[in-house]
């Protein structure tokens, strides 16, 4: 039996499911908003690579490794991007979260804090994982500072670690939360959350 079960998540009008090919024209809507393929230092499919990247995550959801999920805004069941269990390590009971993107116009909402709040709690409470773990590109900033955010702490840097699209090797910044740490990071993004809902 897979560490990570097929599961939906819901909070606060957003809708985690386990991604599928039905998913594909949203997907690419989703990459439309704001052309995001076009960044260098993220993986979101070019338009006609859609369907090639769901079904890149549904054989690797089959080998057991990774769990990727459609991100669904549920007041207009309007798909805005994607996120995933990565690097699934029963053994150690370790999971990362990544391969996330959203649309251009609900980034720097509460999309990504209530993404987040859902992954990791189920990590930590339901999965029983001892820590969960994030990697991102070191010219990735705005990733490190969301990483960041959450309460996550810096373990390194891997260099010359990965390729990017463009064909340059990314140095790779890699974050960790470990168990004890997950309560106060919680009742810091349902802080986050009231207060971006209080505005």
């Amino acid at each position: 039996m897979s560490f990570v079960q097929p599961v939906t998540l819901r909070d606060r009008g957003i809708r985690l499911e386990p991604l599928a090919l039905a998913h594909e024209a949203g997907l690419r809507a989703a990459a439309a908003d704001g052309q995001l393929w076009r960044i260098r230092v993220t993986g979101v499919p070019e338009p006609e690579q859609t369907r090639a990247y769901i079904e890149t995550a549904l054989q690797m959801r089959e080998q057991g490794n990774r769990f990727a999920f459609a991100v669904i805004d549920e007041a207009g069941e309007r798909v805005l991007g994607s996120t995933s269990y990565h690097d699934i390590l029963p053994a150690v009971q370790r999971v990362e979260i990544g391969y996330t993107w959203y649309a251009q116009s609900v980034q720097r909402s509460h999309v990504n804090t209530t993404c987040k709040l859902l992954m990791m709690g189920h990590a930590f409470d339901t999965l029983g994982c001892a820590v969960v773990g994030w990697r991102t590109d070191n010219y990735n900033f705005a990733s490190q500072r969301a990483i960041e955010r959450l309460g996550a702490k810096k373990d390194g840097v891997i260099r010359h670690h990965q390729l990017r699209r463009d064909g340059t090797v990314r140095d790779t910044v890699i974050y960790s939360m470990i168990a004890a740490e997950w309560p106060e990071a919680r009742a810091q993004l349902l802080y986050l959350l009231a207060r971006h809902n209080g505005a």
